[in-house]
């Protein structure tokens, strides 16, 4: 071994020797004793009460708006538009003259109607008195009863004609855009305005089979159109179709909406949720409060001034709630915010948040 060997060995056991020395030396006089870790601070949590509100189990579907009655005026004889009686975009009564045309002819047609039967009702009542004296056969009888009759009718159609020649409205509603103009030349049938009754409106939409057995007339929907975000339009159920969509193995419904101020316009895209029944002592919380582990819920509960990690049964979604069927009591304070920074059985702060109620904050420290 040489000189620098030994040197390097000596000094590894003197080091090795110090170091035991230092270990076994005594703690320094006044010096205190080792202790535990200090306790965990307390976490600053938000938090909210569990309540007990009505929820509604529903059908969600999409559907469209429907004039409640809808229906395009024409005209059943050809002529001369003469006036226009009406304004478009305003609303029109039953009965409201909408347009006159050209009656000049069918006046003059009814005149005619109207002497014919004349001659013919004094024609039979002459052929009357001499029937009963015999003097003329039942047949010339019958012929003269049968041509008084012929022209009853013909002044009748020449009535119906010239009363034609004035178009009304079949009903209330509103008037749309008119396509033809004073003086235009019409053929029978040609589109003249269109008259819709859109207070109620109507909603149409399908539903699932499944929940086929669970409807019925009368029941109450909420329907949302983008025209409106954010206002509910509420109305119920009129009419359930007979036959289920063979294709979509759907169900058609139809819904009345009070329509007042006419906002909704028929063609409207619409979301329909239908109420099939209400639950008026549910549970629900924030849906802040929700932590999912796995396939399982979880929510903290706050008991003693500590969160307690519970599992929850939860049901229907909400606007910002969940439902909680099992797990959690009406009352009960649930963290909505701080969660991922606490564990099961650490202490909490409550923090004096405006969305906690003075009855959560107060709920904090209580017992379950």
């Amino acid at each position: 071994m040489t000189m620098t060997t030994k040197t390097f060995a000596c000094l590894v056991l003197f080091l090795s020797y110090s170091m035991t020395g230092l270990a076994a030396e005594p703690p320094a006089k006044g010096a205190a004793p080792a202790t535990g870790a200090p306790p965990p601070r307390p976490m600053s949590v938000e938090v909210m009460q569990a309540v007990v509100t009505p929820v509604n189990d529903e059908a969600t579907a999409v559907g469209s708006l429907q004039s409640n009655e809808a229906v395009v005026i024409r005209s059943e004889l050809a002529g001369r538009i003469a006036a226009i009686k009406f304004q478009e975009g305003k609303t029109a009564a039953a009965g409201d003259l909408l347009f006159s045309l050209d009656a000049s002819e069918y006046q003059a047609q009814l005149a005619q109607s109207s002497a014919s039967m004349k001659l013919m009702e004094m024609n039979f009542n002459r052929a009357k008195d001499l029937r009963e004296k015999s003097l003329i056969s039942q047949q010339e009888y019958d012929d003269t009863s049968a041509k008084l009759e012929e022209a009853r009718a013909k002044l009748a159609v020449d009535q119906s004609r010239l009363e034609k020649t004035s178009i009304r409205a079949p009903f209330n509603g509103v008037l749309g855009v008119r396509s033809v103009s004073p003086g235009a030349y019409i053929k029978p049938g040609e589109d003249l305005v269109m008259l819709e009754d859109i207070d109620p409106i109507k909603v149409e939409f399908r539903i699932p089979e499944t929940y086929s057995h669970l409807v019925k007339p009368g029941q109450h929907i909420a329907v949302r159109v983008d025209a409106y975000p954010g206002e509910l339009f509420n109305g119920e159920v009129y009419v359930i179709d007979t036959r289920m969509d063979s294709q979509t193995r759907t169900m058609l419904l139809r819904g009345r909406i009070p329509n007042s101020k006419r906002n909704l316009r028929p063609g409207m895209f619409a979301r329909v949720a239908l109420i099939l029944a209400t639950r008026s002592n549910a549970l629900v919380v924030p849906e802040q409060a929700i932590v999912p582990f796995g396939s399982d819920q979880f929510v903290y509960r706050v008991i003693d001034g500590k969160a307690v990690q519970t599992r929850v049964e939860t049901g229907r979604r909400l606007d910002g709630k969940v439902e909680i069927k099992s797990g959690v009591n009406a009352g009960d304070t649930v963290i909505t915010a701080g969660q991922m920074k606490i564990r099961d059985g650490m202490p909490v702060a409550v923090l004096d948040n405006k969305a906690a109620t003075p009855a959560a904050a107060a709920q904090a420290g209580s017992k379950p």
